[in-house]
């Protein structure tokens, strides 16, 4: 059926349905191919009853339910005068093809919204949960290996074990050293010590048997007993120690060891 120069909604429908001839098919195939208008009208079509297909159970037909419904098809085109080339296409139930095209794919879209909110939401808490374990992960494993440090130098034989002592009367201020030349790593303890302004600060020396400058090793202030430690400061690899000093320096430290030197001790020599 034609309404002047297209093929009516309803016979684009049975087309689409599949429910046309081979003969009225081709009919249908020949208008859409040079009819910009239908050919959107058939697409428009196909999609809908597509929606249609997704959403609900395939049923097989009852036996004779198609040629039951040709049968009617035929009957019906001729009773309404069909176009000359579509002899058999008549309308279908509008108001069936109205209700599937407003509601099919205001549900499609609504159980697609709903899909997306929920995978996206899943997406973004896992994401969280990610960052979080990864970041305890990173925070054990830096703990983990400065423990490991500082076990590995308190128990290497290699490590030159030095304690620096004051010349003066008790109680006499003091130092203990622990350095392990090959990685550059050490350990100092120091106890007794005065307290000092607040524009002034103690500096830790590492002096080098090949006679080179003394190495700076660290500013500490002592707490309100006298106490405190450098820990693992950042120094050269397999540089070994003919002794270690403690100077007092400016608050923002110094590049070499202003006099005098407060605390003082020779480093053993290998297999001491």
């Amino acid at each position: 059926m034609t309404n002047g120069t297209h093929i009516s909604e309803e016979d684009l429908a049975l087309h689409a349905l599949q429910a046309l001839t081979a003969e009225e098919s081709a009919a249908v195939q020949a208008h859409v191919a040079e009819c910009e208008v239908c050919r959107a009208e058939l697409a428009a079509a196909t999609g809908d009853l597509a929606l249609v297909a997704l959403s609900t159970e395939p049923q097989p037909l009852p036996e004779g339910a198609r040629d039951r419904f040709l049968s009617r098809i035929a009957e019906d085109a001729k009773q309404a005068g069909a176009h000359p080339k579509l002899a058999k296409i008549i309308p279908f139930n509008p108001a069936a093809v109205s209700r599937v095209s407003v509601w099919a794919p205001k549900v499609a879209v609504a159980a697609l919204l709903i899909i997306a909110a929920g995978l996206s939401w899943e997406v973004m808490h896992l994401d969280m949960r990610l960052r979080r374990e990864t970041a305890v992960l990173r925070s054990m494993t830096e703990k983990n290996a400065r423990a490991q440090a500082v076990v590995d130098v308190l128990t290497a034989p290699a490590a030159q074990r030095v304690l620096l002592t004051a010349a003066k009367t008790p109680p006499a201020p003091s130092g203990r050293a622990v350095y392990l030349p090959s990685t550059g790593a050490l350990i100092f303890q120091g106890n007794n010590l005065a307290s000092l302004p607040a524009d002034k600060t103690y500096e830790l020396w590492v002096i080098p048997a090949n006679g080179s400058a003394p190495i700076p090793a660290g500013l500490f202030r002592p707490d309100a007993t006298g106490n405190a430690s450098v820990v693992l400061p950042e120094l050269p690899k397999g540089v070994p120690a003919k002794a270690f000093g403690v100077t007092v320096e400016k608050a923002s430290g110094s590049d070499t060891p202003t006099a005098p030197i407060l605390l003082a001790g020779a480093a053993p020599t290998a297999g001491e």
